[in-house]
């Protein structure tokens, strides 16, 4: 099942972005010819998910269509089944371009939460030390 491998590459991205904070929603924009299973990934998804910041937090998928185009008749159509013979003739030698794309969109974060990040002039972000220390 490839969706595990998919749900692990999501939840890094969420854990970036969350910077510590708690995550109640994800949305996920993956291309067709991923050929993802919405309830897999969504089992794998809980499964990696699990004592994160993003536990229990609902991931929504939106599957971008591919353009298949014939090369028998150079009809052109949009399809989220990658896996398809031409509409107008019935030709089986489709060439496809895009919808092989990963993209996390958005992330909802827990409005009752708050990171525990502290700002250090001069530092990143993601910086975790006490300002008032000096080591």
């Amino acid at each position: 099942m490839h969706e595990f491998g998919i749900a692990e590459a999501v939840l890094d991205a969420v854990e970036r972005r969350a910077d510590g904070r708690r995550v109640c929603r994800a949305r996920v924009r993956a291309g067709a010819l991923l050929r993802i299973a919405p309830q897999a990934l969504d089992q794998a998804f809980c499964l990696a998910s699990a004592g994160t910041v993003a536990e229990g937090a609902t991931l929504d998928l939106v599957i971008e269509p591919v353009r298949l185009i014939c090369r028998g008749c150079g009809h052109s159509a949009l399809s989220t089944d990658p896996l398809t013979i031409c509409g107008l003739c019935g030709g089986i030698d489709i060439d496809s371009e895009g919808g092989d794309s990963l993209v996390l969109e958005s992330i909802q974060l827990d409005p009752g939460t708050t990171a525990e990040v502290s700002y250090v002039p001069g530092h990143s972000g993601r910086d975790r030390r006490d300002p008032a220390r000096s080591d």
